[in-house]
């Protein structure tokens, strides 16, 4: 589906004509440009790739400096493909915040903040072990059995454990658009969304 490459600028909130408070995020969407058109002929498949947030030459491979000159445009830190895209796109071409219109309906998809290594409880939400009094020692927060013994005598792939949390690619579906400022390529979307302030995020009709 069409789409932009873009950052997470904050949060925010706005009040709809009932007067009810809703929570938004402010998201700086492109402009991004054409640096790919992928054909059916040529690549077995048809997709658009966007460039977005211009980097140094000197951080940029001769590989990737003839690919961007090609399409004419600045070496590109985030490259992205986008298939079935509505428009027919060009080389070299710049596509804007313009894409969407209020009251769209758009998925985010971003990398969660890494939390660090976590125990079970926040990890994977754990209700933790037994009451805090009663003669209880410091197993609050354990994650109990993790197995039997002599059979199967191993542990199981995939078994919820403690572990290094976050940093993950989420997509959140269906946020509506509640506002475009394009001149200063802004969109509003109702709800949050994963990242950190100024990370990058793709949002997809």
């Amino acid at each position: 589906m069409s789409g932009l490459i873009g950052k997470k600028i904050g949060m925010t909130s706005v009040f709809s004509v009932e007067g009810k408070n809703i929570p938004c995020t402010v998201i700086e969407a492109g402009p991004c440009v054409v640096t790919q058109v992928r054909t059916l002929e040529k690549d077995g498949y048809e997709a658009v790739q966007l460039g977005y947030e211009d980097k140094k030459e000197k951080h940029t491979t001769k590989a990737e400096a003839g690919h961007f000159k090609k399409a004419g445009t600045s070496p590109k830190k985030t490259l992205v493909e986008f298939k079935d895209f509505e428009n027919e796109m060009n080389l070299g071409d710049t596509v804007a915040v313009d894409l969407f219109e209020e009251n769209d309906w758009v998925d985010v998809t971003g990398l969660s903040k890494g939390k660090g290594f976590q125990g079970v409880v926040k990890r994977h939400g754990f209700a933790g072990v037994g009451d805090s009094t009663h003669g209880q020692h410091n197993r609050l927060r354990a994650p109990g059995s993790i197995g039997a013994a002599s059979y199967p005598a191993r542990v199981f792939k995939g078994m919820r454990m403690a572990g290094r949390d976050g940093g993950k690619q989420i997509t959140v579906q269906n946020l509506q658009v509640i506002k475009v400022i394009p001149e200063s390529n802004l969109v509003v979307v109702k709800g949050s969304i994963p990242g950190a302030k100024g990370s990058t995020v793709i949002i997809q009709k």
